[in-house]
């Protein structure tokens, strides 16, 4: 199949080249210039661990190519998938911003020829599709195609290995010549017995939303227990075991944190909201769920500020991880961007690593903050060391060597890495989240 994506960000670039692994041939569009000049030079402008080498490996072998020229793309392709950026608007709202997705369907109406499925990958509003269509016939009349919506279930730093081995893949339309062909685009996960669940347009577009929405509420819920444990000297740890091994609530997105971050679940939580009230509906549940993950990062402040004695005005505090989650350089809603400014504010001097992120940190945290080589670099001299993301490098740190550069002793793991006992013999002044 000839497939075009328009859009080389994390969604289109993961899902084009996969694609073009399964077989197909796959151009992907995108209106920088240079970032098309990077990706034809084998560079990848985001971090996901082996998509470098998918990508490297694809174009050599002349099945994935990048291009701006998306007249020539869209005319021979039998299949479009849109995959630009439906960011949160401006108006700060919560509505999802459709500028990208109604611009590409404008663009990409004049140049189809033949049957085409129009593809939405994006994360859109229920309705999208249908106002994608009509954009297309307004531009077009004589178009001969469809619209379907396909949401993507790509968790980032296991992006390649989600879409290799899906837990399901989504597929919203209403015609079968359609549903043909996106069978087809799929079939090498037949194979493997991938289920296809087949459903209308509005359906698959809110099932992605919903999705996310649940998970950001497993992730509020196993928080506020973790607050509770603090209170009541309980191990949350242990009690995120006792109830994830059941099968009817599960272990995963049972970790508590300083709150959830990055592209999707701020962003699609809010839509979600919008899209409710729109309707006459009030989600209560997932309101509470953004409303607890705001408090999540204030309370995380405090307990910084607690364990240094109430004042963090002249004291060193060195971040270990500034990321949302571990394996992305993904700086979106990190709740780094939330407490270390409060710090910073407050007369703290702040010192930090992270593997990936400290290009794109340096874009979203204020002036001032020192960033250092290695974890222990970092932490030379810091009277507090705050574990923000639990990077595979930082689970495993030579205490010893940790405490002699340090000046202080306290250590605030804010992802329940390290055992309470451990670091108390070791020296330290430990504080986890929900680990008396």
């Amino acid at each position: 199949m000839k497939i075009t994506m328009i859009g080389t960000g994390y969604v289109g670039l993961v899902t084009g080249t996969c694609f073009a692994e399964f077989g197909h041939h796959v151009t992907c569009v995108d209106k920088d210039e240079e970032k098309i000049k990077t990706l034809l030079e084998g560079q990848i402008p985001i971090y996901e661990p082996g998509l470098d080498t998918l990508v490297l490996k694809n174009t050599r072998e002349k099945r994935l190519t990048f291009t701006t020229a998306l007249a020539d793309a869209v005319a021979v392709a039998d299949a479009v998938f849109m995959a630009v950026g439906t960011p949160s608007s401006r108006r700060g709202d919560g509505y999802a911003d459709l500028t990208y997705i109604f611009e590409a369907a404008r663009e990409i109406a004049p140049h189809l020829q033949g049957y085409t499925v129009i593809v939405d990958k994006s994360t859109v509003p229920v309705g999208t599709a249908r106002q994608v269509a009509r954009i297309i016939r307004e531009v077009n009349p004589a178009a001969d195609f469809d619209v379907a919506s396909n949401p993507e279930f790509l968790r980032e730093g296991a992006a390649i290995a989600d879409f290799m081995h899906p837990d399901r893949v989504v597929i919203g339309l209403e015609s079968l010549q359609a549903e043909n062909i996106l069978r087809e685009i799929y079939k090498p996960l037949y194979l493997q017995e991938t289920p296809i669940v087949k459903t209308d347009i509005e359906t698959a577009e809110l099932t992605k939303y919903a999705a996310n929405a649940f998970l950001a509420i497993k992730i509020s819920f196993i928080n506020e227990i973790a607050l509770l444990c603090d209170s009541l000297g309980a191990d949350v740890v242990s009690l995120a075991k006792g109830i994830g091994m059941d099968g009817r609530i599960g272990k995963k997105f049972l970790h508590p944190g300083p709150g959830y971050g990055g592209s999707c679940f701020p962003k699609d939580t809010l839509a979600m909201m919008r899209i409710a009230q729109e309707h006459g509906q009030n989600l209560r549940i997932v309101e509470a769920a953004v409303e607890v993950n705001a408090a999540q990062k204030a309370k995380m402040v405090k307990k910084i500020r607690d364990m240094l004695d109430g004042s963090e005005a002249g004291k060193t505090i060195a971040f270990l991880g500034l990321t949302f989650k571990p394996e992305t350089d993904d700086m979106r809603d990190a709740p780094a961007i939330t407490i270390i400014p409060a710090l910073l504010e407050k007369g703290a001097r702040i010192k930090a690593h992270d593997p990936q992120g400290m290009e794109e940190a340096r874009k979203y945290l204020p002036q001032g903050i020192e960033y250092a080589q290695d974890a222990y670099e970092t932490c030379k001299d810091a009277d507090a060391v705050v574990l923000m993301t639990e990077w595979n490098q930082y689970r495993a740190l030579d205490l010893d060597r940790l405490m002699e550069e340090m000046q202080g002793r306290i250590f605030i793991d804010l992802r329940n890495v390290y055992e309470p006992q451990k670091m108390k013999e070791k020296g330290f002044i430990y504080a986890g989240v929900g680990r008396s």
